[in-house]
């Protein structure tokens, strides 16, 4: 089995009514054109999905992002997220409620949002031909960090203070094989920033 699309954090999560459409909108739009491009979606040979996306909610008191194994969805509606209302990266646990628990890369997008108030939105994604280019060309992890870990979560923000990483807001992730992470302002902002390097 791979190391890939499975859930290494501790979880709390509360089964909750889907999230309003009006609060997924974005993200799925923007999900979309990553899932069009092969960007975010789901490997049939090891069966387990790859990609994900969230934005910061303020008024909800955390982030929502995309669920785990929703992957092979084209189309998110709010029965596809989850909301993340807490979470401690050195326990590696994460608080949710919703519909589904949060994608196994809930913890790194905590991360993400610890660094600075103004990161409005983080996706990731799969890309393998950009990876193999990139990786060490771009603020890069270590190759001995796996993904949804606190080691990840440290060592992005190692790169966030060490690294270019806060002004281009793209990392390649070396343990994590085709992972790219992104962050912006908004959601818009953070998938451009994909699309953009992916031509």
């Amino acid at each position: 089995m791979i190391d890939e699309g499975y859930t290494k954090y501790l979880i709390d999560w509360q089964a909750a009514a889907p999230l309003p459409d009006a609060q997924v909108s974005a993200l799925d739009a923007c999900r979309r054109r990553l899932f069009v491009v092969g960007l975010i979606g789901h490997d049939t040979e090891h069966d387990v999905g790859y990609g994900n996306i969230s934005t910061r909610a303020k008024d909800l008191g955390g982030f929502i992002i995309s669920g785990t194994r929703t992957g092979e969805i084209e189309t998110t509606d709010g029965r596809h997220y989850s909301l993340v209302t807490g979470w401690d990266i050195d326990t590696n646990r994460i608080h949710c409620r919703g519909p589904v628990q949060a994608s196994s890369e809930a913890l790194t997008h905590a991360a993400i949002y610890e660094l600075d108030p103004a990161i409005g939105a983080v996706v990731h994604v799969h890309a393998p031909a950009l990876w193999q280019i990139l990786k060490g060309r771009l603020p890069t992890t270590a190759e001995d960090i796996a993904y949804g870990t606190p080691e990840m979560a440290r060592e992005l923000q190692r790169l966030y203070r060490d690294t270019y990483l806060k002004a281009h807001g793209v990392a390649v992730m070396a343990g994590h094989p085709d992972g790219l992470i992104a962050f912006g302002p908004d959601i818009e902002q953070a998938t451009k920033r994909v699309l953009d390097l992916a031509g």
